[in-house]
């Protein structure tokens, strides 16, 4: 029998029976908007928390000086490290890995502006930073190679540092007076959504030249050396080879990991890449249990259809039918009433997703930034296909069970049933 018609026989069953076909599709059109929503919400969810950590930065790495726990040239375990302004150079000219490398020192300084003075968490950063930390100016504009290089006093401002330094003034363009030194402002940062840092968020900090806080305070020590391997999978082999150059420089092992502890922001991103996926797939769990409750009632019909035309399916099989050509017949019928519950399921489940608000996470705290800070349903492909691959599974459990029963009839006491 061709394929088309065993499809059309199939539609004529269901028409037989409109009410029952319709009630059988409200449980399948019901379990896959749960699937596909809960999906979506899990992929909402992952995206959100990891475009928040991502605020720290670029595939960014970060080391700083500890104490160290190896012997090593000559030298006893609880020596402590310092890192030195060099040390940024000599991985810049050694470790081909690092795609770029700054310092960075962190301390609290007092801003005056007006009669007031303000005390803000400062960075004093290097050129190569503001790539590697996401530092976009909103105003104004960042650091140029010559701001180093002349050593010269000015500040880019966080927006929630600038509110308070300035209050409702504009930042860009005006003067503050740093430990009796005139600053200018040349730039405010854009407002990001973070929720991973050292030393404070990005809005709520002032970011200076390092080498003209070093001439302001004289620092000898930098506080953290940050760097970006020139591949996030490189990530290990870059940490590695900057402590490699760091032990030879400052005389310890560079096995030692204590020496210089550090924050590798690229393994934490898998780790919640890793927990995105754990999410989506319990949350697609509990919506394929719902689905199975449809598929479950999609079988209960089948079966009573079955039932109901015992005689039918002997009569086929006395007029020649073998027992697949019965077998597909009602696998078939399963699947229509299925993947038309579902197809319905689907498109409910878009109109939902767009009808539904987002769901805020971060923009309660990052009011102006946009709409990243709330969850949004993701009616994703990848969303839509996973449901359909879950929706094809039920269908084909609903529906085998009451077709291999038919196929299966013997059809001298089929044809005897009342």
């Amino acid at each position: 029998m061709p394929l088309k018609e065993v499809f059309a026989q199939g539609w004529i069953s269901l028409m037989r029976n409109r009410l029952r076909s319709a009630l059988t599709m409200l449980g399948i059109v019901w379990g896959l908007v749960t699937v596909v929503l809960l999906l979506g919400y899990g992929q909402g969810v992952g995206d959100s928390v990891y475009l928040a950590f991502a605020g720290i930065g670029n595939n960014v790495i970060m080391v700083w000086g500890g104490q160290t726990s190896m012997q090593a040239g000559g030298e006893r375990a609880g020596k402590r490290v310092r890192l030195d302004y060099d040390d940024a150079q000599a991985v810049r000219e050694e470790v081909p890995l690092c795609k770029a490398v700054s310092l960075e020192d962190d301390e609290i300084l007092g801003y005056k502006f007006g009669n007031r003075v303000v005390s803000v968490q400062t960075k004093a950063v290097q050129y190569a930073y503001g790539s590697m930390r996401r530092l976009d100016v909103e105003q104004g504009r960042y650091f140029e190679e010559s701001d180093f290089a002349e050593h010269r006093r000015v500040l880019i401002f966080g927006p929630n540092a600038a509110k308070k330094v300035f209050g409702g003034l504009p930042a860009v363009g005006e003067q503050v007076i740093v430990n009796g030194l005139l600053f200018d402002v040349i730039g405010e940062l854009q407002l990001k959504i973070q929720d991973s840092s050292n030393n404070g968020p990005d809005n709520e900090n002032v970011f200076i030249p390092y080498e003209t806080l070093r001439d302001l305070m004289d620092i000898r020590y930098p506080g953290l050396l940050v760097f970006q391997p020139v591949a996030p999978e490189l990530n290990k082999k870059t940490l590695a080879a900057v402590r490699e150059v760091l032990g030879r420089r400052h005389h310890f092992n560079p096995r030692d990991d204590k020496a210089t502890p550090d924050w590798d922001t690229i393994a934490d991103s898998r780790e919640l890449r890793q927990f995105s996926i754990g999410l989506q797939v319990l949350l697609g769990l509990i919506g394929a249990l719902t689905l199975g409750v449809g598929g479950i009632g999609v079988m209960n019909i089948m079966l009573v259809s079955v039932t109901e035309r015992t005689r039918e399916i002997g009569l086929r099989k006395a007029l020649g039918a073998r027992r697949r050509h019965i077998m597909v017949q009602f696998l078939v019928e399963s699947l229509v009433i299925t993947f038309l519950g579902g197809a319905i399921g689907m498109l409910l489940a878009v109109v939902l997703a767009h009808v539904i608000p987002p769901m805020p996470l971060y923009s309660a705290v990052f009011k102006t930034a946009n709409h990243d800070g709330d969850i949004f349903l993701r009616t994703s492909g990848v969303v839509m296909l996973v449901s359909f691959i879950i929706l094809a599974l039920v269908a084909v459990f609903s529906g085998f069970w009451p077709a291999l029963k038919a196929s299966r009839m013997d059809p001298v006491e089929a044809l005897r049933c009342e």
